[in-house]
């Protein structure tokens, strides 16, 4: 007899009585999941309607940027110093967005409580990951187009300008947001403390 046979020879008397399966050999992981319920679907869009009235971020006309120029902005008030830094990746990347790749609507819709809740959490500089068209209809330089007109109606942004190449380039933008409220009054404590 020879070893293959021996071996499974062996192989059947260690396993015992088995029987193979009759049906798929798929591990069954329970019910299908159902379709949501009319209550979970008029919550989901209920919360998307609040959403949306508070979303002021405007889906108008946009004149549209050329591809190969790079965003910039800046409120009044703010040095071009802080700006320089920003450009050059002075400041930390404390959070990302991206939207790479998705629809126009969509990146309004994520936009809005992106920077809301990066303002709410004390951040200061974030990155949005947005891409670059090399037309100037593209689908990404028109994101790139609208990208330039909300952040400059948010008030808690100060400035923003394209990222440098090792950082994505014209297809990201760092954003610089101002000082929250509990921020300032704790940077105030802070000198106090120094002072003495």
């Amino acid at each position: 007899m020879n070893q293959p046979l021996r071996d499974d020879m062996d192989f059947r008397a260690f396993i015992g009585d088995v029987k193979p399966l009759t049906h798929s050999n798929r591990a069954d992981a329970g019910s299908h999941r159902t379709r949501p319920s009319e209550a979970q679907l008029a919550r989901r869009e209920s919360a998307q309607e609040a959403l949306g009235e508070r979303n002021f971020l405007s889906d108008d006309f946009v004149d549209l940027i050329a591809p190969f120029d790079p965003i910039e902005y800046r409120r009044e008030g703010i040095q071009q110093g802080v700006v320089d830094k920003l450009r050059h990746g002075g400041y930390s990347v404390q959070a990302q967005l991206h939207l790479l790749r998705r629809p126009l609507a969509e990146c309004r819709r994520m936009l809005f409580p992106f920077i809301q809740e990066a303002y709410a959490n004390d951040l200061r500089s974030v990155m949005i990951v947005h891409g670059r068209g090399r037309e100037l209809d593209s689908p990404a330089n028109v994101l790139r187009s609208y990208l330039a007109k909300w952040l400059s109606q948010f008030e808690e942004v100060q400035a923003y300008v394209s990222a440098q190449p090792s950082e994505g380039g014209l297809g990201a933008t760092w954003v610089m947001l101002r000082k929250s409220e509990r921020a300032k009054a704790n940077n105030r404590e802070r000198q106090q403390k120094r002072r003495g």
